[in-house]
C-alpha cells in the first residue's frame, strides 16, 4: 500500500511553517513507514518546490504560485495536477487531506480521497460563535462532500463536523490521534518545580488564554508563591484587530503579579518537553479544539492537567482522575482544582500516574496505525 498526505503543514527543516496539525501527520507518518507501507506527503504553498526523501518518506514540497485572478481556483488545480502526474508515476493508493481551508475544493484525484477533522474553520467559527466567511464555508463544503471516506480525531468533533456539512454519523470514523509515547517518557516525575503552572499553545482567544488572567489571580489568593510560564506564537486577535493577543491578554493582569507571569513565546520543542517536566500542573483552558495535542502529550508525561470540559476534551480524561475538566469562564472553579494539585503532592502523583495510563490505553501510535491502516484498506478495495 502506499499513502499520500496533503497538507499545508509538516515539522520539517525545509518546511516554512507547522503547528498542531503537522504533529500529527508527521506522528502518524512515522508509524506507517515502519509498518512497511509506503508514504509520499505533498505540502503546498511553499517558497520552493522541493523533491526528496528522507527516513523512507516522499517529500514534495508544492510552491506556492501568483495568479492575476482566481487564484483559489488555478492554483487548486496546479496542485491536483501535480498530484495526479504523481499518483501515477509512484502508483499511490489513496490521498488524505485536512477540511482546514477546504484545499481539495474543485480537486479531482485518480485515486480514494480522505478528509481528516483536524477542524475546519467552519468547526471553529461555529465553536466560537464567530461569523464565518461565505468563501471559507462553500470550499470547505465542497472539499468535504468530494471525499470518498472521513476521519475524526474525536467522536465529538466527527459528530459536529458532520452537522455542519450535511453528513451522517455514520458516515465517520473516530481515530484518535497517535503518540510515539517512548518520545513523551519523564523518568522523575516526582520532581517537579513546586507552584509552576504552564499553558502551551498559540496565544489567541479560541485557546481560553484571556480567561488566565482572572484563574491566575484566583490561584494566587491561595498560592501566592505560584508563577505562570506561557509557551506559543502570538496571533492577531479577530474580535479587537489588535496584532498581538499577548499584548491584550498581559494588559489584563494585575500589575501586581506579572513578575510571576512569564511568556516564553515559540520555542524549540525540546525546551517545551523541559518545562512540561518542571510544571506542577498544565493549563488547557481552551474554547475550540478537535483534540488538543499538547494535552495529552503532558498527560504521557505524567503531568496533571486542568483542561475545558466542552466536548472533545471529555474524550481525553476522566474527570476527577487523570485530569480535571471545567469550562474556561468558570473561574473560581478552574482555579480551586489547579490549587488542589498546588497543595497536595499525592494528587499530583496520582493524577499523573492515571493521566499516563489513559493515554497509554488510547492514543498509544502502534494501536492507532493499525487503525488506520485497516481504515485506508477498506476505502482502497471498495
Amino acid at each position: 500500500m502506499h499513502i499520500a498526505f496533503l497538507t499545508p503543514e509538516y515539522p520539517h527543516s525545509k518546511v516554512k511553517h507547522s503547528g498542531g496539525l503537522g504533529t500529527s501527520i508527521k506522528n502518524l507518518v512515522v508509524a506507517l513507514v515502519e509498518k512497511g507501507i509506503r508514504v509520499t506527503v505533498f505540502i503546498y504553498g511553499q517558497p520552493q518546490a522541493a523533491v526528496f526523501e528522507e527516513n523512507g518518506v516522499i517529500f514534495h514540497l508544492i510552491a506556492n504560485k501568483k495568479y492575476r485572478f482566481a487564484k483559489w481556483f488555478f492554483y487548486r488545480k496546479y496542485i491536483q495536477n501535480y498530484v495526479n502526474s504523481v499518483v501515477k508515476k509512484e502508483r499511490i493508493d489513496i490521498i488524505e487531506a485536512p477540511d482546514w481551508t477546504g484545499v481539495t475544493a474543485f480537486m479531482r484525484f485518480d485515486i480514494p480521497l480522505i478528509i481528516r477533522f483536524h477542524g475546519s474553520d467552519t468547526y471553529f467559527c461555529h465553536l466560537e460563535q464567530r461569523k464565518q466567511k461565505f468563501k471559507n464555508r462553500l470550499f470547505e463544503t465542497v472539499a468535504v462532500r468530494n471525499a470518498q471516506g472521513y476521519i475524526a480525531p474525536t467522536k465529538y468533533a466527527g459528530e459536529v463536523s458532520a452537522q455542519l456539512f450535511g453528513l451522517s454519523k455514520q458516515q465517520i470514523t473516530t481515530i484518535h490521534y497517535g503518540l510515539d509515547l517512548k518520545q513523551f517518557q519523564n523518568e522523575s516525575p516526582a520532581q517537579f518545580e513546586k507552584g509552576l503552572l504552564l499553558y502551551i499553545g498559540t496565544i489567541i482567544r479560541k485557546k481560553g488564554v484571556f480567561e488566565l488572567p482572572a484563574i491566575f489571580k484566583k490561584v494566587l489568593e491561595q498560592v501566592p508563591t505560584a508563577k505562570l510560564v506561557l509557551i506559543g506564537g502570538d496571533s492577531s486577535d479577530i474580535q479587537t484587530g489588535s496584532a498581538s493577543s499577548w499584548e491584550l491578554v498581559k494588559a489584563t493582569f494585575d500589575s501586581s503579579v506579572l513578575e510571576q507571569v512569564d511568556y516564553k513565546g515559540k520555542i524549540p520543542y525540546s525546551e517545551v518537553q523541559t518545562y512540561i517536566k518542571k510544571a506542577n500542573v498544565c493549563l488547557f483552558p481552551t474554547y475550540a479544539e478537535t483534540l488538543g495535542m499538547v494535552t495529552i502529550e503532558s498527560m504521557a508525561m505524567q503531568k496533571p492537567v486542568v483542561n475545558s470540559n466542552i466536548g472533545w476534551a471529555q474524550e481525553l480524561m476522566e474527570d476527577g482522575k487523570s485530569g480535571f475538566l471545567v469550562h474556561p469562564s468558570h473561574h473560581e472553579e478552574y482555579a480551586n482544582r489547579i490549587v488542589s494539585v498546588l497543595q497536595n503532592d499525592g494528587l499530583y502523583t496520582q493524577l499523573g500516574t492515571s493521566a499516563c495510563s489513559f493515554v497509554s490505553e488510547r492514543f498509544d501510535i502502534e494501536n492507532v496505525v493499525k487503525m488506520n491502516i485497516q481504515f485506508y484498506e477498506s476505502k482502497i478495495h471498495l
